[in-house]
C-alpha cells in the first residue's frame, strides 16, 4: 500500500513540476491597441462623450423622453422609447442629431439638445500621469491646457521624482512617439520655456531619480 501511495505521489510530483515547467515558459501578450485621439490640433479640440459621463437629453414638447442618462461602460444609453443608443466618441451636437434621427420613427420633427455633466470623456481622450507624480492619475483633457495645468492637477513631483528625464508618449499618425518634458527646468526653476502643449490622449512617465 505503502510503495502504490509512493508511486502515485512520484507520478503526482512529476505531473505537477510538468505544469508549472509550462507555466513558467512566458509568452508575450501583444501591446495595446492605439487608440488615437480626435485631436490633433489644440485649436480644433471638441470634446466627445464617454462612459460615466452624464448627459441632459431634451426633446422639445415631449418631457415624456428628456431626462438625464449615464452612458454605460459599453459606450450606449438607454431610454424609454430606444435601449440602446451608441454615444461614446460623439460630441453633444452630433449626439443631438443622431438622436433626432432616430426619434423621427417615433414623433414628428423632433428637436433635441444634448448637454453633459460629470465630464468623463473616452480614455482616448484623457491625458495619463503615471511615476513619481504626487497623485498620478488620468485627467479629463480641457481646451488648450498645458504640461503647466497637468502638474497642479497631479500636486506636482514627488521628492524622489527625475523630473528632467520624464517622457511624454503621444501618438502621430497611428504610431507612439516619445517626447522628453523637462518638469524639473518647469516646476523647480520657473523656465517657463518647458511649459508646452498638452493633447488629449497624452501620456506622461515620471521616472524615480537615482540617488
Amino acid at each position: 500500500m505503502d510503495n502504490r501511495f509512493a508511486s502515485s505521489l512520484k507520478v503526482g510530483l512529476l505531473l505537477l513540476a510538468t505544469f508549472l515547467s509550462g507555466c513558467s515558459s512566458h509568452d508575450t501578450l501583444p501591446s495595446a491597441t492605439l487608440h488615437p485621439s480626435n485631436t490633433a490640433d489644440i485649436n480644433s479640440y471638441k470634446y466627445l462623450i464617454g462612459s460615466g459621463d452624464v448627459l441632459n437629453i431634451f426633446v422639445w414638447r415631449n418631457p415624456e423622453v428628456s431626462g438625464s442618462f449615464v452612458v454605460r461602460p459599453d459606450g450606449m444609453i438607454t431610454t424609454s422609447l430606444v435601449e440602446d443608443i451608441e454615444v461614446s466618441g460623439k460630441t453633444p451636437t452630433e449626439l443631438a442629431r443622431s438622436i433626432e434621427e432616430i426619434l423621427a420613427t417615433y414623433l414628428r420633427d423632433p428637436i433635441v439638445t444634448v448637454t453633459v455633466e460629470n465630464f468623463v470623456g473616452p480614455f482616448s481622450e484623457q491625458i495619463r500621469v503615471i511615476g513619481e507624480a504626487a497623485q498620478p492619475r488620468a485627467i479629463n483633457y480641457t481646451q488648450h491646457m498645458t504640461l503647466l495645468d497637468v502638474m497642479i492637477q497631479v500636486g506636482g513631483l514627488t521628492e524622489f521624482a527625475n523630473g528632467n528625464d520624464a517622457v511624454l508618449i503621444r501618438i502621430e499618425n497611428g504610431a507612439q512617439s516619445q517626447y522628453q518634458v523637462m518638469i524639473d527646468q518647469l516646476l523647480k526653476d520657473g523656465e517657463i520655456s518647458a511649459n508646452v502643449d498638452m493633447l488629449p490622449g497624452d501620456i506622461i512617465i515620471i521616472p524615480e531619480a537615482w540617488f
